[in-house]
C-alpha cells in the first residue's frame, strides 16, 4: 500500500520547540560546568592550547554531536525501524571487540582509544538496544504477557547488560534496566515488578544483615501479615507484636543466650498461625507468606555469600558506604563526603561561577564526570541544583507526552525507552552525590564531560525528534 500523508509531511514543521530547548539549555549549562571544573587562573596559549584542555574537547565533542544530529534529521526517518536490528547488532559487536581490542581505563576494559580521544562502545549499545526494542515491541505478534515475548524482550535488554558486565561497568549496566518503565507501559504483568522490587529489597538486606538476623526478622513480619488474616485478627496481632518486639529487644543484648529462645518462641507462634489459616481454610495466603520468606532467605543467603566471598575490598566499601557507612572505610566515604560539602557549600544561591573553592582545589574526584553535579551544588547553590533537577523532569515528562501521541507503535515505545534510560541516569547520578545511590560511575546526560555520552544522548533525541516531526505520516 502507497503512503499517505494527513498531515504536514516535514519533520521540520513539526519540530517539537520544547524537547529541543530543554536539550539545548542542558548542553549549555554542561559545557559551563565542564569550563568552570577546568578553570584555575584562565586558560592561556591561544586557542590550541584552549583545545587540549577538557573543556577544548568538550567543544570538539560537541561539535561532532551537532553533525549526529544534523545527519540524523537529514535522512529519512524510515531508516531507524528499518535499521534497528543492525544497528543493534553492530553496538554487540563493538561490545565484543571492546573486551579484545579496548583499553583499560579506571579498572574496566570499556573504551576504544584514537588520536586522544576515547570512545565508549556502551553508549552507542544504548541507543542501538532502544531501536532494537522498538522494532520487537511494534511487532504484531509481540504480546508481553506471553513468556515467549517477555523471553526476548528480556534478552535484548540482558545481552548487552552481560557484555558491559564482562568489562566490568556495573554501571553502565545498570542502566539498560530503563527498558522496565516501556514494558510496565506495554503491559508486562505487574506481578513480576512486585518480585522484582521484593528480590531488590532482600538482596540489599542480605548485602548489610547476616542471614539469620534476616530469616528472623521476615518471621515476626509474617506473623503479623498472618495474623491481619485471621478470625479474631486484634488478639492474633496483639500476640504476634508482643512476640515480636520482646524478641527484638532481648536479640539486641549481646548475650547469645538469648538467640536460640528467641528463635524457638518465633517459630513455634509461627505454627501455630499457619495452623490457624488452614484451619480456617486460608491455605492460599498461607502458602505465599512461607513461600515469601523461603525465597527471600535463599536471596538474602546469595546475597551475604557474593557480598563477603565474591566481590572485591572495594567493591564491598562502595555497598557499604552506601547502605551502612558507619561501617565504610574512610577511603571509602571520601568521595561521598566530600561530595556532600561540596554542595552543602553551595548554600541557597551559591558561591557563584567561577568560584567554586573545591572545585578549584579538586577536593572531590571525577568532578568531569560522575561528580559534576557538586560543581552545580557549589557554585549555583540549591537555586541552580533544583533548577538543573527541574530541567530534566521537564524533558522526561516531555518526551512521555510526545510519545503518547505518537500513532506509529515503534516511535511510542522506542521513545519511552529514550526516557526510561535517561531517568536512570538521572535519578541514579544525582541520588549518588548526595548518598541516596550507591557510587557505581555513569554520567548525568548532557552535564558531564565525555563525548561518548553526548553522542549518544544525542543521537537518542535526534531520532526521537525526527520520528515525532513525521507522526503524520501513515
Amino acid at each position: 500500500m502507497a503512503m499517505r500523508t494527513t498531515g504536514p509531511s516535514s519533520g521540520f514543521r513539526n519540530f517539537d520547540r520544547s524537547i529541543f530547548g530543554l536539550f539545548l539549555a542542558l548542553n549549555a549549562i554542561g559545557w559551563l560546568m565542564v569550563f568552570t571544573v577546568g578553570y584555575k587562573d584562565g586558560y592561556v596559549g591561544g586557542v590550541s592550547a584552549f583545545f587540549s584542555t577538557p573543556a577544548g574537547k568538550q567543544t570538539l565533542w560537541i561539535g561532532i554531536a551537532t553533525v549526529v544530529f544534523l545527519f540524523v534529521i537529514i535522512i529519512d526517518w524510515k531508516f531507524w525501524p528499518t535499521f534497528a536490528y543492525p544497528i543493534f547488532i553492530a553496538s554487540l559487536v563493538a561490545l565484543a571487540l571492546v573486551l579484545v581490542l579496548g583499553s583499560e581505563i579506571k579498572g574496566a576494559k570499556s573504551w576504544f582509544t584514537f588520536g586522544g580521544f576515547s570512545f565508549q562502545p556502551s553508549e552507542l549499545a544504548k541507543f542501538g538496544a532502544c531501536l532494537a526494542m522498538a522494532a520487537f515491541m511494534s511487532n504484531y505478534s509481540t504480546n508481553l504477557k506471553q513468556a515467549r515475548s517477555q523471553i526476548i524482550a528480556l534478552g535484548i535488554m540482558t545481552v548487552p547488560m552481560g557484555l558491559i558486565l564482562l568489562q566490568p561497568d556495573a554501571g553502565s549496566a545498570l542502566v539498560f534496566g530503563g527498558f522496565l518503565f516501556l514494558f510496565y507501559r506495554e503491559g508486562l504483568p505487574s506481578t513480576y515488578y512486585l518480585v522484582g522490587a521484593f528480590s531488590a529489597a532482600m538482596l540489599l538486606i542480605g548485602f548489610v544483615y547476616p542471614v539469620h538476623s534476616t530469616v528472623l526478622g521476615m518471621a515476626w513480619l509474617a506473623l503479623i501479615i498472618l495474623a491481619f488474616s485471621l478470625k479474631a485478627r486484634m488478639w492474633w496481632l496483639l500476640l504476634a507484636l508482643g512476640v515480636s518486639i520482646a524478641g527484638y529487644i532481648a536479640y539486641q543484648d549481646e548475650d547469645s543466650t538469648y538467640f536460640y529462645p528467641i528463635i524457638i518462641a518465633t517459630g513455634s507462634l509461627l505454627l501455630i498461625y499457619l495452623g490457624a489459616m488452614y484451619r480456617e481454610k486460608k491455605t492460599r495466603m498461607a502458602s505465599l507468606v512461607m513461600a515469601a520468606m523461603v525465597y527471600g532467605a535463599v536471596i538474602s543467603f546469595g546475597a551475604s555469600y557474593v557480598f563477603n566471598s565474591v566481590l572485591k575490598r572495594h567493591q564491598q566499601n562502595r555497598i557499604t558506604s552506601w547502605l551502612n557507612p558507619s561501617q565504610a572505610d574512610a577511603d571509602a566515604k571520601y568521595n561521598l563526603i566530600q561530595s556532600k560539602m561540596a554542595i552543602g557549600s553551595g548554600g541557597a544561591t551559591g558561591k557563584g561561577f567561577l568560584n567554586g573553592t573545591m572545585t578549584k582545589l579538586d577536593f572531590v574526584p571525577e568532578q568531569y564526570t560522575d561528580f559534576i553535579f557538586c560543581t552545580v551544588g557549589e557554585e549555583q547553590g540549591f537555586i541552580g541544583s533544583f533548577s538543573i533537577i527541574i530541567l530534566f523532569l521537564l524533558l522526561l515528562l516531555r518526551i512521555i507526552s510526545v510519545a503518547e501521541r505518537q500513532r506509529s507503535n515503534f516511535s511510542r515505545h522506542y521513545m519511552y525507552g529514550v526516557a526510561g534510560i535517561m531517568f536512570v541516569h538521572f535519578f541514579i547520578n544525582i541520588g549518588m552525590t548526595m548518598g541516596l545511590m550507591p557510587i557505581i560511575g555513569i554520567p548525568l546526560p548532557f552535564i558531564s564531560k565525555g563525548g561518548s555520552s553526548l553522542l549518544g544522548f544525542t543521537a537518542m533525541i535526534a531520532v526521537l525528534l525526527k520520528l515525532d516531526g513525521n507522526r503524520y505520516k501513515i
